[in-house]
């Protein structure tokens, strides 16, 4: 191809791109577009043999993990094609090796979509690529370091309250990796309960649904919903059946809210929220009735952990297009159940108790599903306070807090090793953590707060929490 202005190829994280694959600068491209229109016949590349291969794999179902010359002719194929269900599936396998790959090679046959995943994992692992990142052109570099990189946001458990009460200890709060600790992100809402509550992120805003008012189980009868973007609360539909000591996670545009309890009955049940069209409706039931109920997503699969007796792990997928729950694996360990479950690439980590139902020291096992074998991880992990079980995964990083500590492992191979430790968060109970994609003013506005800015939370149906001077 000729014309437009050319960038010279580069070789990154150990990965090879053939000099002939060069990236176009946008004006360049767009130039080339024109000039294509206006001739009688263009040719095009075909895409290689490989590259169709896998094409094929991926739309009969299969989930291949890629090397690197998979990876760039997946994404010729991709591009040229337009197979979304392609594109779909390398933004689901990237990772801390393929991810400079990923970004320049999308943006050579002008993947956009794949370009702007792989720039948002490689702002979140900035750090850690930093020197590997060099090796890119310099708009390239440029467009990422433009990019909010995600921050580790917590919330404790609180109940709702009154004006005249008001606890201003009801916060919700992000982490200052630079200053090694917690600054207060917005308040939570009056009525608002994250007590016994469901909580999760979608499209960059904070959902809370269920919680109870006090000892009595009494459930709130609103769903809650946080903008980052403008420092907003809004409310929302409550599900169909009220329930408590649920779990609430986002998958494939929608949340889910799964199991729990309501007027101490353990529940099956699980419902689907339309954001769009704000209606809850019902799902495929849970295989049997669970509440608090472990769960993670990996490569955009929805993994959960029920118990079964005796001393059984069962670990079911969520099949959104089927709308049924299938049974991937079971792990057998004595007196031990797990607890808290979480993703790193394609490995799914189990916390569990130790012996005789010891919290404190837990112990770990990895599935992969890939291979489809669990291993177990040796030694034992400090659980003080529940710590792992606020576990939180960005890259190749997993955040935990307690009030004592905030901890940051790099996930190794068979292991969590400690990277650094910051400020605990200093709140009692069951604690809520999750990535959120601050904006510079809501850090901004976060820093007003911190300065004792008085804060009205007088929230109705649908209002905004603000900062008054």
């Amino acid at each position: 191809m000729t014309g437009g202005n050319l960038m010279e190829t580069s070789s990154c994280a150990g990965s090879e791109i053939n000099a002939r694959k060069t990236v176009y600068q946008p004006m360049g491209f767009t130039k080339k577009i024109v000039k294509e229109c206006v001739e009688d016949e263009i040719c095009l590349q075909a895409p290689s043999a490989c590259g169709f291969l896998v094409a094929l794999r991926v739309m009969n179902g299969e989930r291949p993990m890629l090397s690197a010359d998979e990876i760039v002719d997946a994404i010729q194929c991709a591009a040229f094609l337009q197979i979304e269900l392609l594109t779909e599936h390398l933004i689901n396998v990237i990772n801390s090796d393929n991810c400079l790959l990923m970004y320049h090679t999308a943006a050579t046959f002008g993947l956009l979509k794949l370009f702007k995943s792989a720039a948002l994992f490689i702002r979140d692992m900035y750090v850690d690529l930093k020197d590997d990142v060099k090796c890119l052109q310099e708009d390239l570099i440029e467009y990422i370091e433009s990019l909010i990189p995600n921050s580790y946001i917590t919330v404790g458990s609180h109940s709702p309250t009154i004006k005249l009460l008001q606890d201003f200890m009801r916060t919700v709060c992000y982490l200052d990796e630079d200053e090694k600790d917690w600054k207060v992100l917005t308040h939570l809402p009056l009525n608002a309960s994250t007590t016994m509550a469901g909580v999760t992120v979608l499209d960059n805003k904070i959902y809370i649904v269920g919680g109870v008012y006090d000892i009595s189980n009494k459930v709130v009868d609103s769903g809650f919903c946080y903008d980052v973007s403008t420092d907003t609360w809004s409310t929302f539909s409550s599900p169909q059946q009220l329930r408590y000591n649920c779990t609430l996670v986002s998958h494939v545009g929608d949340l889910y809210i799964i199991g729990g309890e309501f007027e101490k009955t353990v529940m099956s049940s699980v419902e689907k929220y339309s954001v769009s069209s704000d209606t809850w409706s019902f799902a495929a039931h849970l295989p049997r009735p669970a509440s608090a109920i472990a769960c993670t997503k990996a490569m955009r699969r929805l993994f959960i952990c029920l118990w079964r007796p005796k001393d059984a792990t069962e670990i079911y997928e969520y099949v959104a297009n089927k709308d049924e729950w299938v049974l991937i694996t079971t792990l057998v360990r004595h007196q031990s159940y797990g607890h808290c479950m979480v993703a790193h690439r394609d490995n799914l980590y189990v916390m569990r108790n130790g012996p005789s139902d010891d919290f404190l020291r837990c112990m770990m096992d990895c599935y992969n599903l890939t291979s489809g074998q669990w291993t177990a991880m040796p030694g034992q992990y400090e659980n003080s306070k529940g710590a792992l079980f606020t576990a939180v995964v960005r890259g190749d990083s997993v955040f935990t807090v307690n009030r004592r500590a905030t901890v940051e492992y790099a996930v190794e191979d068979n292991k969590w090793r400690t990277k650094k430790q910051m400020t605990g968060f200093p709140r009692i109970g069951s604690m809520w953590t999750f990535l959120l994609r601050l904006p510079k003013q809501s850090r901004e506005l976060s820093q007003k707060k911190d300065n004792g800015a008085e804060i009205t939370s007088d929230l109705s149906s649908s209002a905004s929490i603000h900062c008054v001077k």
